[in-house]
């Protein structure tokens, strides 16, 4: 039977059924919008103190590290957002403090790679050489636990003159009745000398005959002409440079050794800052092994130039190559002033080192052969670093730069004036005009103050390192240890820098005090500025490669007398832990 149902309600169900086409149907879900990419890091830090170095934004709630450099730097909410994956490590600094690392702006890095195998005799509280017996008897202690053989040399570091009591200096005699069939060779704090026992004496080829060279030191025995033991200065370097060299073995192993020490200091790029030839070799050679941790940076010394080009020429200089680069030329002017052998204006209140009257110190070559060496350089178009310590040293980098760059003397040619010290403040404005960057050495408003108060008279000695005068004049200096001279110990660097205190609890220019943001800085970033490394190191921003340190307290809120307390925890380089504190 057919259907009676109306034409017209059959076609407006049909038409109904049509329209209903167009509309999702009920048995399938909709899927939802995708979420945005997750830029994933690999680590990101949280739970601490993160200071920046930069002004503009100088702390963070969390950074964020990718591929060995920094993806992110802010508040923790937005880094998380957008950076915190599945697999990203979360690190929970735990009231910790996270900095950029260290950079080193001067030390002595290719002899850390011996001091593993040398007896150390800094004075207290950084070793035992106290005096002549304690630095004898340490001697002794080393050589029995080493089982070191007669005949074999015995070698240490860091012996210092200047707080032996009541003048009683270690002489040869010394070395020679607690040592009759050793050479032994114990290194002036200074890094300028040794003194040398009658076997090593020969050894050297030192002996009455010998003269003493322009520029060098050769302490008599009173009333004789035999060496007594100590020599500095030009006549150090004929032994200096008869130091054995190291096994291939032990390049490796004192790589390694030397890395560590750098990287518990906090430490993430070194400084090797008077290299001979064979040095560099050496360096080169542990970093092609893959032996390098961190970065290293040398500047070998101006008398070695030629011989150098020959082999590393100055087209490869500037670049790292398994984190080793050439940074640029060392030319020395004088000496030591704990060792008397700093080049002044006006005369040492205790002589010379070898009884020497009316003593000012020595160049270590006529000015004519400074400024050759220095024009030469320039030609270059490479870095260059000067010792120098006493008045008359800065005196005669200045007068070398005047005649080197007669052209232009105002242009930056990355000039770093390394420890100058004994700086006048009517230099410092020269500094300016010339771009001249002093690197202070304020650890020696602790260890050395009172033998420069003895030396060169109070006035003097309170205006050591005036890093103060330096930055309110405009200038960007660093600060460094001079290590193995002073232990690596950023931390109480920094203390001396902020509160110029003395070994015997005396202010030292406390009007040369500055600030602990500026005393990392002068560790940090513009320690990066002087290896032309700015863009991608010394401080904490987007794009800089991942070289972190994490202290136990924060150096920006801690009491200043505090901050020599500070600890490393950890020390990363690119992202990867290298040192972490037991």
């Amino acid at each position: 039977m057919r259907s009676t149902v109306p034409g017209w309600i059959a076609a407006l169900f049909a038409l109904a059924m049509i329209a209903g086409c167009d509309k999702p149907q009920p048995t399938a879900a909709t899927p939802p919008p995708p979420q945005a990419q997750i830029d994933a890091a690999e680590i990101i830090f949280v739970g601490g103190d993160i200071v920046t170095i930069i002004d503009k934004q100088p702390s963070a709630e969390a950074l964020a590290v990718r591929g060995g450099k920094i993806v992110a730097i802010g508040a923790r909410s937005d880094v998380e957002k957008a950076h915190k994956g599945a697999s990203t490590q979360v690190v929970d600094l735990g009231g910790k403090t996270l900095m950029p690392s260290f950079i080193d702006a001067h030390s002595h890095y290719i002899n850390a790679l011996s001091v593993a195998s040398q007896a150390k005799l800094y004075a207290p509280p950084a070793g035992p050489g106290k005096d002549v017996e304690s630095i004898v008897a340490a001697l002794k202690q080393f050589a029995a636990d080493r089982k070191i053989p007669k005949g074999e040399m015995i070698m240490a570091y860091g012996y210092d003159d200047t707080v032996m009591p009541n003048g009683r200096l270690l002489n040869r005699d010394d070395l020679d009745k607690a040592f009759p069939d050793n050479p032994v060779r114990v290194d002036h704090v200074s890094m300028h000398g040794a003194v040398l026992n009658s076997l090593a004496l020969k050894k050297y080829g030192i002996d009455a005959k010998t003269k003493t060279p322009a520029g060098g030191i050769i302490v008599r025995k009173p009333g004789t002409n035999e060496p007594y033991g100590l020599v500095m200065e030009t006549a150090f370097m004929t032994v200096f440079e008869q130091t054995p060299p190291l096994t291939p073995e032990q390049e490796i192993e004192g790589t390694k050794a030397a890395h560590r020490m750098y990287a518990e200091a906090g430490i993430t790029t070194a400084h090797e800052g008077a290299t001979h030839l064979a040095a560099l070799q050496t360096i080169k050679r542990a970093a092609d092994a893959g032996a390098h941790s961190i970065d290293v940076v040398a500047f070998p010394f101006v008398t070695d130039l030629e011989k150098i080009l020959a082999e590393f020429p100055v087209d490869q200089w500037g670049k790292y190559n398994q984190r080793f680069k050439i940074g640029g030329v060392k030319i020395t002017i004088d000496g030591s002033p704990q060792g008397r052998t700093a080049a002044f204006t006006s005369p040492y209140l205790t002589g010379g080192p070898g009884g020497e009257k009316n003593w000012k110190g020595e160049l270590f070559a006529p000015q004519e052969v400074i400024n050759e060496g220095l024009k030469k350089v320039y030609g270059l178009g490479v870095p260059v670093t000067f010792h120098v310590n006493g008045d008359a040293a800065i005196d005669s980098l200045i007068r070398a730069h005047e005649f080197a760059a007669a052209d232009d003397p105002t242009k930056d040619r990355n000039v770093t004036a390394i420890h100058a010290q004994f700086t006048r403040k009517d230099q410092i404005p020269l500094y300016v005009k010339y771009k001249i960057r002093p690197s202070f050495y304020t650890l020696h408003t602790y260890y050395f103050a009172e033998a420069h108060i003895k030396n060169r008279g109070k006035a003097q000695a309170m205006y050591i390192s005036p890093m103060r005068d330096a930055i309110d004049a405009g200038l960007r200096p660093t600060n460094h240890t001079d290590a193995v001279v002073a232990p690596l110990d950023q931390m109480f660097m920094l203390w001396s820098a902020v509160n110029r205190i003395s070994r015997a609890d005396v202010e030292i220019g406390p009007d040369q005090r500055v600030t602990p943001l500026e005393g990392l800085k002068a560790m940090t970033i513009w320690a990066a500025e002087q290896y032309g490394e700015q863009a991608s190191k010394g401080s904490l921003e987007i794009g800089k490669l991942a070289d972190l340190v994490i202290l136990d307290k924060n150096p920006l809120t801690v009491d200043k007398m505090a901050i020599k307390d500070i600890r490393v925890v950890e020390t990363i380089k690119e992202g990867k832990t290298i040192y972490r504190a037991p």
